[in-house]
């Protein structure tokens, strides 16, 4: 029987957040395992990495979860329970899984600490997983008694104008849910145009190495393809940076809608407010994840800022 951790007395809770492999998925989409394999294997896609993948992830969570056990009170749950999971404020939280899940995890937080922790080091670099489960022992004391360093992450939201709120680490997405125009009023700071495009991306300081970044390069890349010199230089900017960075994607220029305001940074003094035209295909959703979304459909406001909450992630 494992030793129990030295935990100096500490009675906080480990909360530890799972996700599903790609093989548990296949095999729920696909009702069984040779199911699965036959789908796979019909592609010509490679079966055996689906395995080698679930068999580590199952090791991680082992090691993981022997941790906790030797800690004493902890609790784990699936991805899918965190909208409606309640953390305690004292809760140490952990997220065994690639950095989307940490960023999926840290959105519904309140200040808690976040422990990004690495199933397969040899699969996934990791930027949000600075641990492995072999650290946990040693690691889990120093976060109890809060000496553990943390990074401050800036987090963004959108409210509703009928209430609803929805919070993003890495970036908010606005526009239409299908591969179809966004049609919507935007109005940034005192500057105000109708638009046309294929959708709004709003990032945070974390975000700002993602997606953003892959619209802004690409922007600059055509832009110098058909003659343009002198661009500048995309820099990402610091996690917890105090303001949040827009960017219209492909906006259209025609007699109903312009394209002056496409890039720019939101701020207490240059807020991003949107108010939607389309008539039932417009969403709002964050973090990569099309199924975590508000409904933003026409006549519905959207005011985008930076969020009271920020992450804490342990480092």
């Amino acid at each position: 029987m494992s030793a129990a951790i030295n935990n100096s007395g500490s009675e906080r809770k480990l909360v530890l957040v799972t996700r599903s492999t790609r093989l548990q998925e296949l095999v729920v989409r696909h009702h069984t395992l040779d199911q699965a394999r036959f789908y796979i294997e019909h592609l010509g896609a490679d079966f055996s990495d689906y395995l080698r993948e679930n068999a580590a992830y199952a090791e991680a969570l082992h090691q993981t979860v022997e941790a906790l056990q030797a800690w004493g009170r902890y609790q784990l749950i699936d991805r899918s329970f965190l909208p409606n999971y309640v953390f305690a404020p004292d809760d140490i939280v952990l997220a065994l899984g690639q950095d989307g899940l940490v960023a999926n995890t840290m959105k519904y937080l309140q200040g808690q600490p976040l422990v990004g922790v690495n199933p397969e080091p040899r699969r996934w670099d990791g930027v949000l997983l600075p641990f492995e489960p072999a650290h946990l022992r040693s690691l889990l004391p120093d976060i109890a008694q809060d000496k553990r360093p943390t990074r401050t992450v800036t987090i963004a939201q959108a409210r509703l104008s009928d209430g609803q709120v929805l919070r993003a680490v890495n970036d908010l997405f606005i526009g239409p849910r299908s591969h179809s125009s966004a049609l919507y009023d935007l109005q940034w700071g005192e500057q105000h145009e109708a638009q046309s495009s294929s959708g709004v991306i709003v990032s945070t300081g974390l975000g700002s190495t993602a997606w953003l970044r892959s619209v802004v390069t690409g922007s600059l890349g055509i832009a110098h393809a058909v003659g343009s010199r002198g661009a500048p230089v995309y820099e990402a900017q610091p996690w917890d940076a105090p303001h949040l960075t827009f960017a219209v994607r492909e906006p259209f220029p025609s007699h109903h809608s312009s394209t002056e305001l496409v890039y720019g940074q939101v701020t207490t003094q240059s807020p991003l407010k949107l108010r939607s035209r389309m008539p039932d295909s417009g969403v709002i959703f964050s973090d990569g994840m099309e199924n975590d979304f508000l409904r933003f459909t026409a006549g519905m406001e959207a005011w985008v800022e930076v969020s009271d909450r920020q992450g804490c992630l342990v480092v």
